[in-house]
């Protein structure tokens, strides 16, 4: 079988960032997949499964609602490494074109304050795991370590 195309990626290099993972046709429409990576694999800490869970609730609500995008929202959700999330819009898009997208999003879960959307026992199937206050810090690390100061090296995988 092929390798997917994100275990193509040399993650020894892999530094915090918003990547292009893929583009995929459907029909069309162009459906492009966003790497939105929070710590560097392997050589960081992973996040712990409550604060992503946590992102994951108020990253999909922020884009869920937000005017601009809301219509091209595909999806938002987690890698399984737990070192970052996918994203996936509606359009044929590069990492330049949703940096001020992802940065109101992880401002919006850095100063949430209230109860977590979607985390009740009827509307979750584990809505007890969740850390509000772990994912205000990871989201306040993304921000201040990787958003705040984005180059074109941290927009663009690396070379092999």
């Amino acid at each position: 079988m092929e390798k997917i195309a994100s275990f193509t990626i040399n993650h020894l290099v892999l530094e915090p960032g918003i990547y292009v993972s893929r583009k995929d046709k459907v029909k069309d429409a162009v459906l492009t997949t966003f790497d939105l990576r929070l710590t560097a694999p392997n050589r960081e800490p992973v996040m712990n499964t409550a604060e992503v869970h946590t992102i994951e609730h108020l990253g999909a609500t922020f884009l869920r609602n937000d005017p601009e995008w809301k219509d091209q929202v595909v999806y938002f959700g987690p890698m399984g490494c737990r070192t970052g999330f996918y994203m996936i819009l509606g359009e044929d898009l590069e990492s330049k074109d949703v940096m001020d997208l992802v940065t109101r999003m992880f401002e919006f879960i850095r100063d949430y304050d209230g109860e977590i959307p979607g985390a009740k026992a009827a509307e979750c199937g584990n809505y007890l795991d969740q850390n509000l206050p772990a994912a205000k810090y990871w989201a306040k690390r993304y921000l201040e370590k990787t958003l705040y100061v984005i180059d074109e090296k941290h927009l663009n995988y690396p070379e092999a």
